[in-house]
């Protein structure tokens, strides 16, 4: 197996070591290979060089990126027999370079490895092009974010027939936008809700719930505050989708693997005495211990929301107040 020179680019060094962590099996097929920050952070590189690397491996067939998951090791029919050390064009580089094979591009480096890796220059990489080239069709990082955001809303799968009740209408809203945050985690960390992203295809989600409480005698800064109430719970359980890999990239450990470690510390907690009722509680979920899924928690929340919302929307809007 071929090694790249002391001398060599710092990404091919990068692409050597990886190639050789697979070819000897300490990477296995389906296995996570270290993210961008991981890769920076051993090989003391930029996120870019990073990027790079990576590129080169999905390019050569050995690796590919997984949604939600990161960037795995590609099944073995899916590699090149003999891969060269020479940085080869990105797929489609003969293309012309445009914002939406810039925005695509932004995506898939946001969905696979998290929004704090994604630069102007690891976009570049990923498309085989000068670094500054994506300026000519962006100002920025900023601006590349927001695009992504509104392509992203783009994708919002509603029902072919809006339902005609205003409960099972906000229903399908909400799962709509919870499933495309399952998509693209990344969308939760953008921004704070007192400054609102003023995308069209944001907006048109916005119209769909909020002609669900149409016509209900509510005023419309009660609709308003509805409408809000639901996207926040969906953004606020998304959020934790990117903060798991996020943890799980920095850390090295799963969820479960994680809570392995602090289960000596947590014991300590319950044997303090000073926690009654958690510890009763806890003590209550047996040797299985609790799971915490978070698509339970989103029904959970959903229903209890929409539940508690009836009497008003029902009652003809009487909580004016």
């Amino acid at each position: 197996m071929a090694v790249a020179r002391k001398d060599a680019p710092p990404y091919l060094r990068i692409v050597a070591e990886l190639r050789r962590r697979i070819a000897e099996g300490e990477l296995a097929p389906g296995e996570r290979v270290p993210s961008t920050r991981r890769i920076a952070q051993e090989w003391n590189v930029a996120l870019a060089t990073a990027t790079k690397a990576l590129t080169v491996l999905r390019q050569e067939g050995l690796v590919e990126p997984r949604a939600r998951v990161g960037t795995v090791v590609a099944a073995p029919a899916g590699r090149r027999a003999e891969p060269d050390h020479r940085p080869r064009a990105a797929a489609g580089s003969g293309q012309e370079l445009t914002r939406e094979r810039i925005v695509r591009a932004a995506m898939e480096i946001a969905d696979a490895e998290g929004l704090a890796a994604l630069t102007m220059r690891g976009v570049a990489a990923r498309l085989g092009t000068a670094a500054m080239s994506p300026y000519r069709y962006v100002n920025g990082r900023d601006d590349l974010v927001l695009l992504m955001a509104d392509v992203a809303h783009g994708e919002l799968v509603y029902p072919a027939e809006a339902p005609a009740h205003w409960r099972a209408r906000l229903e399908a809203g909400a799962r709509a936008l919870w499933a495309l945050h399952r998509a693209h985690p990344w969308l939760a960390q953008i921004g704070p809700l007192t400054r609102p992203l003023l995308l069209p295809n944001l907006l048109a989600y916005a119209d769909w719930m909020l002609s669900a409480l149409d016509g209900h005698g509510l005023p419309p800064t009660a609709m308003q505050d509805l409408n809000i109430l639901l996207y926040t719970h969906v953004q606020g359980v998304a959020v934790h989708l990117e903060r798991e890999a996020q943890a799980a990239s920095s850390t090295g450990l799963t969820g479960q693997e994680w809570l392995d470690t602090q289960e000596s510390a947590f014991a300590a907690l319950l044997a303090s005495g000073d926690y009654p009722t958690f510890t009763k509680v806890a003590e209550g979920f047996g040797a299985d211990g609790y799971d915490l899924h978070l698509n339970k928690l989103f029904e959970l929340g959903l229903t209890s929301m929409l539940d508690g919302l009836t009497p008003l929307v029902e009652g003809g809007g009487g909580a004016r107040g």
